[in-house]
């Protein structure tokens, strides 16, 4: 059994580390607010990108860009893997790996070339257990305080150069999705070729296009990539506060339940040497 002055280090521990998980869950509390309010604020300019490339593919005649209809093959696939940078957060992490680990498997299996771009060194760290040969580059974005588009453009960038050099033939983006604090969806999202949604961005007015369509995607196709990863980057800062926010607030009643735990403990073995001591000092008396 252990002492009384284990059980009051073991207390007093516990109730530091309680204090911290506290601190750490008001930090994500407040960060979370920003985050969620710059996620949402990205979301009507990224579906609107989405919808004005609908309406320009749906009269696009010919082949069309590369980045648009692809290059004809799909044996190479480029999976870009976007989770943070710190832990902490729950099954924030996990959950987009083991999105992305259950497509890597299913190509490989299916025959394909499967290559790895982390965004983030969490994902970077659980995907080289398996695929560290697939993994291709690890961005690193520690140093970064708060994301904006100047950190999500040099990414599509690399992507599109990439894809020019022929490095692959699919690209799809993975990150979570922002919805509550409990509640963050893993996405997959083509990138390349452009995975346009018909039934809600296509419109059935007629727009003509100056200068022509051909030249309007050239220049729009590039930077949607770089639209579609700025918003996955700030859809994943949102739902890493509120998961980090999550578990903090569990860990923290945990940390209480153990503290009333180990203090019932604590009173009960205080308890049985008071009474122990006062029976060998009653007996004392008694002998004489």
């Amino acid at each position: 059994m252990a002492s009384l002055k284990d059980l009051r280090n073991r207390i007093a521990s516990v109730k530091a580390t309680q204090k911290i998980t506290k601190a750490m869950q008001m930090v994500a509390a407040a960060k979370l607010r920003r985050a969620q309010t710059a996620a949402e604020a990205a979301r009507p300019y990224a579906e609107r990108m989405e919808s004005v490339l609908a309406n320009l593919a749906s009269g696009v005649t010919g082949s069309g860009p590369a980045l648009l209809t692809g290059n004809g093959k799909a044996d190479t696939h480029l999976l870009v893997v976007a989770t943070a940078e710190r832990g902490l957060c729950g099954g924030f992490n996990t959950s987009i790996v083991r999105l992305a680990r259950e497509k890597a498997l299913a190509l490989q299996a299916e025959g394909k070339t499967v290559k790895i771009l982390c965004i983030g060194k969490k994902g970077y760290d659980q995907l080289r257990r398996q695929f560290e040969k697939q993994i291709v580059d690890l961005i690193d974005l520690r140093s970064v305080r708060q994301i904006g588009f100047e950190n999500a453009d040099p990414i599509g960038k690399k992507i599109i150069a990439m894809f020019e050099q022929g490095e692959f033939d699919v690209a799809t983006l993975f990150y979570s999705k922002f919805r509550s604090v409990i509640l963050q969806i893993p996405t997959a999202q083509q990138l390349i070729p452009a995975e346009i949604p018909g039934e809600r961005a296509v419109s059935s007015a007629a727009y003509e296009y100056e200068p022509g369509q051909d030249e309007i995607l050239a220049t729009l196709l590039p930077r949607n990539i770089s639209v579609q990863i700025f918003r996955a980057l700030l859809e994943n800062a949102a739902s890493e506060q509120g998961a980090r926010m999550s578990a903090m607030d569990n860990a923290t009643r945990n940390a209480g339940d153990m503290i009333k735990k180990q203090t019932t403990i604590y009173n009960r073995t205080r308890q049985a040497m008071i009474t122990k001591e006062l029976i060998e000092i009653i007996s004392g008396a008694e002998a004489l």
